[in-house]
């Protein structure tokens, strides 16, 4: 189920639009990937240096696929190593920005992919990146603890409902 809402990223309106399925976009319209990390029934959160907690996510580096990105990103930031599925995207768009920079880092109109990852490894946390801890949260006290817009809880939707099986 698609689903919108506007959010104010420092002074930017931004719509955001969750778009659930199997298509990934243009990879060069790809701004970052993150995704919902799942093990023994529990979500992985990690805290962020100065955002709070979120899932793991980043930017794609050069020469990566968005799906070796999301593995590094899951490494560097919840030191957790795992098999992963792809769940859809968030459109984040600038249209309505007034504030946009059309010369700046990010595109009009951009996407973020969100994946899911069964966790096959916990390595030990050593706080070697921008997270300071890891926690690992029941799927119903997850809007409560990450700090982020409420479309992440669609996404952990999806993540605990795909292919049909909640887990």
């Amino acid at each position: 189920m698609n689903q919108t809402i506007y959010e104010d990223w420092n002074g930017h309106k931004i719509k955001l639009t969750w778009l659930p399925g199997d298509e990934p976009p243009d990879p060069a319209l790809v701004t970052s990937v993150h995704g919902i990390c799942l093990h023994q029934g529990l979500v992985l959160a990690v805290h962020v240096q100065g955002r709070g907690y979120n899932v793991p996510g980043g930017h794609v580096e050069p020469g990566e696929t968005p799906e070796e990105a999301f593995h590094r990103e899951a490494l560097e930031e919840g030191s957790v190593k795992g098999t992963i599925a792809y769940l859809g995207k968030m459109e984040v768009s600038h249209e309505e920005n007034e504030r946009f920079d059309p010369n700046g880092k990010y595109p009009m109109v951009g996407y973020q992919l969100f994946y899911r990852m069964d966790v096959t490894e916990r390595l030990p946390f050593n706080r070697e990146h921008e997270c300071l801890t890891r926690i690992w949260v029941e799927p119903e006290e997850f809007r409560y603890v990450v700090n982020d817009h409420e479309l992440v809880g669609q996404v952990l939707y999806e993540a605990l409902h795909k292919n049909g099986e909640q887990k």
